[in-house]
């Protein structure tokens, strides 16, 4: 992130062009950090020391680490530290910098002090930038009166740098009681604390396709029901690592199905934190125990029972996939397809995926847990009913033990897990196939 800020800094001061800059994150992704650079940067060598060792380089066929500790300018385990560090992407900004542009050590640290000063921060706080520490830096831009919110905050941008990218960077948070929007995509938690996390774009939507692109790796998207439902498994998964992290402080919450919405008005007190994505502004909006309106007319997804394909051979396994998210149903056909299944329809909820189950009778399905209309567990219960010998396979994302553990019970084979392991999903699907 430090690259991100300190880059846009050099921008808008004129010191380098954005070509420049685009360049310098470019070369960055190829670089490995010189240890000289590490070592002075660290306060380890001096810069005199530095360039001995480098002239030394060129008199003998070893390497700058070596004969720092040969020459007895730092010691063996002051050089294990410095190799540990050569992959920081602070080190490997400031030293493709100088490359580029040709401004000098020196200079540049002058730079980083002007920077330092122009956004308020500390020493302190400048060192936890360059770290590229989520926990230690979310605080500085995310500071909010309940600490949940600041959780949720660091627990979305290192899901962020995981999934999507850390081409990014944030700005300060806002307190907000009504906040307009082009685009939302989210989802609520209701139980001993109540959340509404979202992702949201007031105008152009380039920040909110770039998570959904990011997310799903199905490269480019428009604005629509696919972004939507993207952008919405996202936050599905963020809201699984936050309900498991709960349960484990003995916090129970229950995740409800994720929503869209277009044009309107969030109404209630909220945080907005804004991310900018390769430079594009997207809203992360969080709600904690607050009573919060999202809209007042969800996008609506029109779809019955989708067929599926037919198997002619009569030999493939088939499968019914019944899940609400098109993103999600789209990657686990793929995953089974690929592998030789048969996916003889699609359902979006649980009303869907009993009549679904009913009409084609597959050998396999996998259920959704968190489902609009009737969810999973319902469904389950009434695919038993009609067929106690039924092969369900539970969809869910994280931090729902509580409703796995009762699939399980009602008659649920297996549980697979959000996001999705390919090896996972086919070890599943092939031990109940035998």
């Amino acid at each position: 992130m430090f690259s991100q800020l300190f880059g846009k800094y050099l921008i808008e001061s004129d010191i380098i062009s954005e070509e420049q800059y685009e360049d310098i994150l470019a070369k960055v992704e190829k670089t490995r950090a010189k240890l000289g650079l590490i070592a002075v940067s660290e306060g380890i060598l001096t810069k005199e020391k530095a360039e001995r060792i480098n002239i030394l380089q060129t008199q003998k066929d070893a390497r700058f680490g070596d004969i720092a500790v040969e020459e007895g300018y730092i010691t063996k385990e002051q050089l294990d530290m410095i190799l540990s560090k050569q992959a920081s992407p602070y080190i490997k900004f400031i030293q493709v910098l100088e490359e580029v542009t040709g401004i000098k050590q020196d200079k540049i640290e002058l730079y980083i002090e002007d920077f330092r000063k122009s956004i308020g921060f500390t020493f302190d706080e400048l060192e936890s930038l360059k770290s590229e520490d989520i926990d230690s830096i979310v605080p500085m831009f995310a500071y909010a009166a309940n600490p949940y919110v600041t959780r949720i905050a660091a627990l979305a941008l290192r899901n962020i740098t995981r999934f999507v990218t850390d081409n990014y960077y944030i700005g300060k948070i806002e307190h907000v009681n009504n906040f307009d929007y082009r685009a939302f995509s989210g989802q609520q938690c209701e139980g001993d604390i109540n959340t509404v996390i979202g992702f949201a774009v007031k105008d152009d939507p380039d920040g909110f396709i770039k998570i959904a692109a990011g997310y799903s790796k199905r490269g480019a998207y428009t604005l629509g029901l696919e972004s939507y439902d993207a952008v919405g498994e996202f936050v599905n998964c963020i809201d699984g690592l936050f309900s498991s992290a709960l349960s484990a402080e003995n916090i129970e919450v229950e995740i409800l199905p994720q929503f869209s919405y277009e044009n309107q008005i969030a109404k209630g007190s909220a945080y907005v934190l804004p991310i900018y994505i390769n430079g594009k502004e997207v809203s992360l909006y969080i709600a904690v125990d607050s009573d919060v309106s999202i809209g007042q007319m969800p996008v609506t997804r029109k779809m019955a029972v989708k067929e599926g394909s037919v198997d002619e051979t009569g030999e493939k396994t088939t499968v019914l996939i019944v899940d609400d998210s098109g993103m999600s149903r789209m990657m686990l056909r793929d995953i089974l397809e690929e592998a030789g299944y048969c996916i003889v329809a699609e359902a979006s909820d649980g009303f869907e995926g009993e009549l679904a189950y009913k009409q084609y009778e597959p050998d396999i399905v996998t259920l959704d847990i968190t489902m609009p209309n009737m969810d999973g567990i319902e469904c389950l219960e009434r695919i038993m009913d009609y067929n106690p010998d039924a092969k369900v396979i539970m969809i869910t994302a994280a931090g729902q033990q509580n409703k796995v553990i009762k699939a399980l019970k009602i008659g649920a084979k297996k549980f697979v897990t959000k996001p999705y392991n390919v090896d996972d999903v086919l070890k599943n699907i092939k031990e109940l196939a035998e």
